[in-house]
């Protein structure tokens, strides 16, 4: 690969995933609260590559159908047939000169870094692998090497006892380019245990042909472990918020318990922020300078401006909070609610698509549903508001005030 090379990258999709013994596909499961799929497709985003093709069953259609991203190509893989087939589908479609980056839709962890070094790697090769050496490589494919040069690479359930004891493993994970490629695929049979047709078997067809063919590791071996099972999916899920967590607190996040802390979206964030055990972010989630957030809380899809404290056992969904607000314990806060400056939401109080006005408060047993509150208002014990006649839902209107309703 030259500086002028083009790359494109195909993402490998089409799996069945029975062994997730679930009715939803495997690659939408959700890791860090996004499918698995989509961290790869993310990653492949940000390599800026020429175009990026998925391979997907009709088990992803759904998902295909919200994904419209203009540098997307989404290829139905006909049949089942292996990796091989897969790329022999749409080889056609590229250019002698390109090159093309194989990636997996169940290797979410694979970072930007590693395929860089790889795509650096690749200007002085002809095919370059990610492979990584491991102490339990059960059902990886292993890496054979004569005279320390790759010369094939044997699948896990075509290995002989001798070459399952071999540790350096392939991701799967490849750069080649086409004009390389399309010597090389038409040689392919499903002569194998699973009777596929392997891309892998090219490395042997290169070996044999004298090309130069490399190989890097990932900057970490997480980095390439694949998802086939939910117990695998756990496992991922643990590193992924272990490498959120370290994230955060680089950036200036204090995290009391960060083995009980999970991120499920994105957050962005200011300085100064303490978060306690057991605290959930879902979705899209701001939070500005010095806000505290107590123990077993779940934030989703909501804004926290500056000088905030959440109470313990909170829920806070689809709102606005403005600066020096004081929220819980045991609230919960939802659907289109905006807090303004210095409000104060009390214990087991729930409110609904309301707004409240600054330097008002509701402190105890309270529904506040559909309502617009003013300034200075404070909402006494066991007030609900009844804004329902059966047919639709009526807006409240309360002036500064001391309103208390039984």
């Amino acid at each position: 690969m030259n500086n002028n090379t083009t790359l494109n990258i195909v993402i490998l999709a089409a799996g069945r995933g029975t062994r997730m013994c679930s009715t939803y596909p495997k690659l939408l499961h959700l890791l860090g609260g996004k499918p698995i799929l989509q961290h790869v497709i993310d990653l492949a985003l940000s390599l800026n590559p020429k175009n990026i093709t998925i391979m997907y069953s009709n088990l992803c259609k759904n998902f295909k159908n919200i994904n419209k991203h203009t540098l997307i190509t989404w290829i139905k893989q006909k049949e089942i047939l292996g990796t091989g087939y897969a790329i022999n589908q749409i080889i056609n479609n590229y250019h002698n000169y390109e090159d093309i980056l194989i990636l997996y839709g169940d290797v979410p962890l694979i970072s930007k870094n590693s395929i860089q070094k790889m795509l650096l790697k690749n200007k002085n090769s002809d095919i370059t692998l990610l492979t990584a050496k491991i102490n339990s490589p059960e059902g990886y494919g292993r890496i054979i090497r004569k005279n320390k040069k790759i010369v094939k690479i044997i699948e896990h359930k075509d290995a002989t006892q001798k070459q399952l004891q071999i540790k350096e493993i392939n991701s799967g994970i490849f750069i080649v380019s086409i004009k390389n490629l399309k010597k090389w695929i038409y040689k392919i049979k499903a002569h194998n245990h699973q009777n596929e047709y392997y891309i892998t078997d090219i490395i042997l067809f290169a070996s044999q042909d004298n090309y130069n063919i490399n190989s890097i590791s990932p900057i970490n071996s997480n980095e390439i472990l694949g998802i086939n099972n939910l117990l695998q999916l756990s496992y991922v899920e643990k590193i992924y918020q272990k490498q959120q967590v370290e994230r955060l607190v680089l950036s200036g996040i204090t995290i009391y318990n960060s083995s009980n802390f999970s991120l499920r979206g994105t957050l962005k964030h200011g300085k100064d922020i303490k978060i306690d055990n057991g605290v959930i972010l879902e979705g899209i989630v701001k939070i500005g300078n010095s806000v505290i957030i107590g123990p077993n809380c779940i934030i989703k899809n909501s804004t926290i401006d500056d000088f905030c404290i959440i109470k313990s056992h909170t829920i806070i969904d689809s709102t606005i909070i403005s600066k020096h607000c004081v929220i819980g314990p045991f609230a919960h806060v939802q659907h289109g609610t905006i807090l303004k400056n210095n409000t104060h939401i009390g214990n087991f109080v729930e409110i609904k698509n309301t707004i409240l006005g600054n330097n008002s408060k509701a402190k105890h047993l309270t529904y506040l549903g559909n309502s617009i509150i003013g300034n200075k208002v404070n909402i006494g014990a066991g007030t609900i508001t009844c804004n329902y006649d059966g047919k639709k839902k009526i807006k409240h209107y309360y002036r500064r005030q001391c309103f208390h309703w039984i």
